[in-house]
C-alpha cells in the first residue's frame, strides 16, 4: 500500500486528491471518481503567463514597481523632450541628463517618480489581472486563442488600467515638467516641487475641477494605451511560444529568456505606438495656466496636424531614444517579476492544497 501511494502521489494528473484517497482507503470507503466530468488541461497551453487555472490566486498579481526607480531619469527626460516643442532646451539623451543634473541634481532625476510608483502598482495590477480575465473569456473551449483575440484582450486590459490611474499619470506629467527649464510662465525656478497633493489641487483649482484630471483620456485610450498594451502582450506571448517550440522538450522559458522576451516586446510596442504616447503628453499640457507651453489644441487630430505642420514628422517621435533605453529594462523586469511572483504564489497554493489533502487522508485513516 505504501508503494502504491508512492507511485501515485507524484503524478500531476488532476485531481490528485482522488488518487491519494483511492490508494489509502478501503474499497468500500473510496469516493467515486468523476473522470468523465473533469476537464483535462490543454497539452500545450497558449496563455502568456504562468498561472494555475484552478487557483483562486490567479488574478492577484504583484506589480513590479521597482523597475521605475532605475529608469526614472530616462522617463522624466522622455516627457520633457515630448512636451518642449520646437524650442529644444534639452537636446538628446546625454545632454538632457547632464542638464538635469547640473540644474536640479539627483532630485531632478527622481522628479515625479514618487507618484509614478504609486501609479504603476495599481496600473500593473489592473492590467495584468484584467488581461488574464479577458483572455480567459475570449479563448476557445480547448484553451487556445488566436492573435486577434490576444490583441483584443490586451486592448481591453490597457483601457481598464489607464482609466483606473489616469489622474495620477496626468499629475506625474505636470510634476516632471514643472521645474524643468522650458521657459514656462508658471514654472518653478527654485528647484522645488509642488508635490503630489499640491499639483493635484492646483490642476483642479485652475483648470476646471475633477474633470481636468482626465484631460486627454479618450485619445489616450483609443490611440495610445489600448494598441500599446495589445502589441505588448501579443508580442511577448508570441515570443514565449516561439522559444517554447524551439525546446525539444517544450519546456517553458526560464527567467533570462523571459527578460529578453519582455524587453523585445516592450521595444516593439513602444516603437509602433510612440506617436500616440507623445500625443497623450501634449494633450495633458493643454490646460496649463496661461498656456505656458503654447499648446492650444482643440482635439487629438488637430494636435497631430499642428505637430506635423510646426515640427514635421520627426516631431511625433521626440524623446523616443530615452524611451527605448528605459522601456527595455522596464518591461523586461515587469514581465519577469510578475511571472516569478505568480510562480511563487502558485507553488505555495499547490503545497497548501497537498498539505490539506494529506491531513484529510490522515483524519480518514484515524476514523
Amino acid at each position: 500500500m505504501t508503494a502504491a501511494f508512492a507511485q501515485t502521489a507524484p503524478a500531476p494528473a488532476p485531481p490528485p486528491s482522488q488518487l491519494e484517497h483511492r490508494a489509502v482507503l478501503p474499497a468500500a470507503l473510496q469516493p467515486p471518481v468523476q473522470a468523465a466530468t473533469s476537464r483535462a488541461p490543454a497539452a500545450a497551453p497558449s496563455y502568456i503567463l504562468n498561472w494555475t487555472p484552478d487557483s483562486p490566486w490567479r488574478h492577484i498579481p504583484l506589480p513590479p514597481a521597482s523597475a521605475f526607480f532605475v529608469v526614472s531619469p530616462l522617463e522624466r527626460l522622455k516627457i520633457i523632450l515630448q512636451v518642449q516643442g520646437s524650442a529644444a532646451q534639452y537636446q538628446g539623451v546625454w545632454h538632457g541628463l547632464r542638464k538635469m543634473w547640473r540644474e536640479e541634481g539627483f532630485r531632478g532625476y527622481m522628479r515625479g517618480n514618487g507618484i509614478n510608483v504609486l501609479r504603476i502598482a495599481p496600473y500593473s495590477a489592473v492590467q495584468f489581472s484584467s488581461y488574464e480575465l479577458f483572455k480567459g473569456t475570449l479563448q476557445s473551449p480547448d484553451g487556445s486563442i488566436d492573435t486577434p483575440r490576444r490583441l483584443l484582450a490586451g486592448s481591453l486590459a490597457g483601457i481598464c488600467s489607464v482609466v483606473s490611474t489616469y489622474p495620477l499619470d496626468l499629475v506625474r506629467s505636470r510634476l516632471s515638467v514643472e521645474s524643468a527649464s522650458l521657459g514656462m510662465k508658471g514654472g518653478r525656478t527654485d528647484g522645488r516641487s509642488s508635490g503630489i497633493v499640491g499639483m493635484t489641487l492646483r490642476v483642479m483649482r485652475e483648470e476646471g475641477g475633477v474633470k481636468a484630471l482626465y484631460r486627454g483620456l479618450v485619445p489616450t485610450c483609443a490611440k495610445g494605451v489600448a494598441p500599446y498594451v495589445a502589441f505588448n502582450f501579443a508580442a511577448y506571448e508570441l515570443l514565449k511560444l516561439q522559444i517554447t517550440s524551439w525546446d525539444p522538450h517544450h519546456e517553458p522559458p526560464g527567467t533570462l529568456a523571459k527578460l529578453v522576451c519582455g524587453g523585445v516586446a516592450g521595444a516593439i510596442s513602444q516603437t509602433l505606438t510612440y506617436p500616440a504616447d507623445l500625443l497623450r503628453r501634449r494633450m495633458q499640457m493643454v490646460g496649463l495656466k496661461d498656456q505656458a507651453l503654447g499648446y492650444e489644441y482643440t482635439g487629438a487630430w488637430n494636435a497631430v496636424a499642428t505637430i506635423i505642420r510646426n515640427e514635421g514628422l520627426r516631431g511625433l517621435y521626440k524623446g523616443i531614444w530615452p524611451n527605448l533605453l528605459k522601456c527595455g529594462p522596464a518591461m523586461a523586469t515587469s514581465f519577469a517579476t510578475y511571472e516569478v511572483s505568480k510562480d511563487f504564489i502558485d507553488d505555495w497554493q499547490r503545497e497548501h492544497e497537498r498539505k490539506h489533502e494529506r491531513n484529510d487522508t490522515a483524519d480518514s485513516g484515524n476514523r
